[in-house]
């Protein structure tokens, strides 16, 4: 293996560099992974801080049992102190990165060190440091670690790894070079254990015991390492399940919410190609262009998300699909991606909607002194070719062959007709045969003459309204 193969300590914090790059730049690109962290973090708190209170609370129960002592008061004020931590941190968690939160943790463990390798002031008489930090104590950051997998990301869990076996390093270093010792007692032990140098080092009141010490960090960073990946796990879960509510959304800007919900649970290709009826409706504001070039900029944009908000409105409230805007103009289908029996009912219905939703519009912007506009409106019945068209790299699902024509020209008809919505004869007797019943509110439609469309030889039988 080459040196370049090598895996190095750098390699590694890169990685993990970028690991946390990659998760922060999906957060901010993606409003529903950013609300789903937040959310994740706000309840992964809030449970991490019960948690560490029952058990911090449990600890101080279970402490006069250990040491029936007066001294032992030491211990129940460290105990409550450290569950005031738990919810001052609580109070100051963030999403992302946070240099308070991470100062609140390093002082949590920083204490905790601090008491397992000082002498309790209260005690009466005198003891070796060494004995202090051999209290077995250091199982209490277990519960400190595993509360914090509740609460912190999989990086801060074994970012709190390092910081522990650091800090309980530096607590063994202190203890070997600064602790208070009392020689008497190691000639004693030797004395009494004369013969047995291993009984009499392991029960010598002075020494730290380096092999344990380590065992004990070592230990520690692996469990951490373990805590971290399954955090790690968690969180590409959690990254997977705001994709799917990004791509939910993106389907609910094209289909009605209780389509929607039927799209994400079907186990077939909806972008299979394929030959379907279905209903497709056109619709457009007249004169629209000359409007454009006398308003400024903001007025005309302000024009389209209105109109483009009650269109939305009368498709999605009648089962319809928002196939596409085309400048001014919408097209809409109903009938896509599954066939129902009533497509070509609510297709009729969301014309005399957005022929209702276009006066209430109109009236709106005439009581503020805007003039009025006029929407054409265009519906046909009939087969149309559906499926993922373009190339691998750029598919759409499109909806294509004369039906779409007919309903594209039928739009544009209304101006010579004079009216606002014409529909084909075809649409009509399908409606004709929907189960619904007749809605009094609908506008009424009244049958024409035959019309020619342009690139047609026969004439097409229309209704108007």
């Amino acid at each position: 293996m080459s040196k370049q193969d090598t895996p190095s300590l750098f390699t590694f914090f890169t990685q993990f560099r970028k690991l946390r790059e990659l998760e922060e730049e999906q957060a901010r690109s993606n409003p529903f992974l950013a609300q789903a962290l937040e959310d994740e973090k706000k309840q992964g708190h809030r449970l991490a801080v019960i948690a560490r209170t029952v058990a911090l609370g449990l600890v101080a129960i279970l402490l006069p049992f250990l040491n029936m002592r007066f001294d032992v008061i030491y211990y129940e004020f460290a105990v409550f102190l450290f569950i005031a931590l738990g919810w001052l941190q609580l109070r100051m968690s963030s999403v992302g990165y946070s240099r308070a939160e991470l100062a609140l943790i390093l002082l949590d463990l920083g204490l905790l060190t601090l008491l397992f390798i000082t002498p309790n002031p209260f005690l009466s008489e005198e003891i070796p440091t060494a004995i202090v930090y051999r209290f077995d104590n250091f199982i209490y950051f277990f519960i400190i670690l595993a509360v914090g997998t509740l609460a912190y990301s999989w990086r801060t869990v074994w970012t709190m790894g390092t910081w522990v076996a650091l800090l309980w390093l530096l607590g063994f270093l202190g203890v070997s070079w600064f602790g208070h010792d009392i020689p008497e007692l190691s000639e004693s032990a030797a004395v009494a254990f004369s013969g047995y140098d291993i009984v009499a080092s392991e029960l010598d009141p002075n020494n730290t015991q380096p092999a344990v010490r380590v065992q004990e960090m070592v230990v520690f960073m692996i469990v951490a390492g373990i805590l971290a990946i399954k955090g790690w796990r968690s969180n590409q879960l959690l990254l997977r399940q705001a994709n799917i509510a990004a791509e939910r959304a993106n389907l609910s800007r094209y289909f009605p919410s209780s389509l929607v919900d039927v799209l994400a649970s079907t186990d077939h290709d909806i972008g299979a190609v394929r030959t379907q009826d279905v209903a497709v409706l056109f619709a457009d504001i007249v004169g629209f262009t000359k409007f454009a070039e006398q308003h400024s900029p903001e007025e005309v944009m302000d024009l389209l998300r209105g109109y483009h908000t009650f269109v939305e409105r009368s498709i999605f409230q009648n089962g319809g699909t928002l196939d596409k805007y085309i400048g001014d103009g919408v097209m809409a289908t109903f009938g896509t991606p599954e066939v129902k029996p009533d497509d070509a009912a609510n297709a009729l219905k969301a014309a005399s909607q957005l022929i209702e939703e276009t006066k209430a519009f109109n009236r709106d912007r005439e009581a503020n002194g805007i003039d009025p506009i006029q929407v054409s409106i265009g519906v046909h019945y009939g087969p149309v070719i559906l499926g993922d068209i373009g190339p691998s790299r750029r598919l759409e699902f499109a909806v294509v062959g004369d039906t779409v024509n007919v309903a594209s020209r039928l739009e544009a008809s209304t101006r010579e007709l004079g009216c606002q919505c014409v529909v084909s004869a075809d649409l009509i007797k399908r409606a004709e045969l929907s189960n619904q019943t007749a809605d009094p509110k609908q506008v009424e439609f009244s049958a024409r003459d035959p019309i020619k469309l342009r690139g047609r030889k026969t004439s097409i039988e229309i209704w108007s309204a």
